[in-house]
């Protein structure tokens, strides 16, 4: 009988790699990232289109945009007069580093403090990888399920703050709430929680001031190493 050799490879050390090196070009600028995941049509963009001119009273604000195809959604964000990068995967189900190290150039001459990446709508690949963002913020929204948080746990337990979208149509859907509430917190205790509605605005200005004193917070910093 012939032998029979396994040879493991970390996939994902190539990924790292462009991680951080991501993160060191963010950090030398003080730009702050948050990398938005959700399954498709969850509302990111509806989501964005707005908190984005709220933020802008505030700060500067750039986002980058994944989908398989299309620049619908980058077009939608470049009308609300901010800058906006499409990322195409051409299929691939989720965004890597590589793809973001080459979208921050775009963002070289014209720097922002807060860079939002949607990233392509799926509740599993993009989980496990590392794009050398600060914060990774997890959505589901009310028409998709509580369940999910128990279904598709690692997006959930390794994300800074959970969302749940689309609270206008608690009253039309069948979403267990409380079992939400009691998964998401047993899986990530230490995550924020924010509710919010693109529709009727609720929530939006409670997840805008936890942005800014996060985003204030890292510019003081940068601004202390700088001296």
């Amino acid at each position: 009988m012939s032998a029979q050799i396994s040879i493991q490879r970390d996939v994902l050390r190539g990924n790292g790699e462009w991680a951080e090196r991501n993160r060191s070009f963010l950090n030398e600028r003080g730009m702050y990232v948050m990398n938005l995941m959700s399954s498709p049509g969850a509302g990111k963009t509806s989501l964005l289109e707005q908190l984005i001119p709220k933020l802008r009273a505030h700060i500067k604000v750039g986002v980058i945009e994944g989908d398989l195809c299309t620049t619908i959604d980058a077009e939608r964000i470049a009308n609300l007069g901010i800058q906006a990068v499409q990322i195409n995967t051409d299929g691939a189900c989720h965004l890597d580093a590589r793809m973001v190290h080459d979208a921050l150039q775009n963002f070289k001459a014209h720097r922002v403090d807060l860079l939002f990446i949607e990233n392509v709508g799926n509740l599993v690949c993009p989980a496990d990888f590392d794009l050398g963002e600060h914060q990774r913020i997890a959505m589901l929204s009310v028409t998709e399920g509580a369940d999910k948080v128990e279904k598709y746990p690692n997006v959930f337990t390794y994300a800074d703050a959970l969302i749940i979208s689309k609270i206008d149509l608690l009253p039309f859907v069948n979403f267990d709430e409380q079992y939400y509430e009691t998964e998401a917190r047993r899986l990530n205790p230490d995550a924020s929680h924010f509710r919010v509605s693109a529709v009727t605005g609720e929530g939006i200005d409670k997840w805008m001031r936890w942005i800014l004193g996060i985003v204030r917070e890292f510019k003081n910093e940068h601004e202390s190493n700088s001296m």
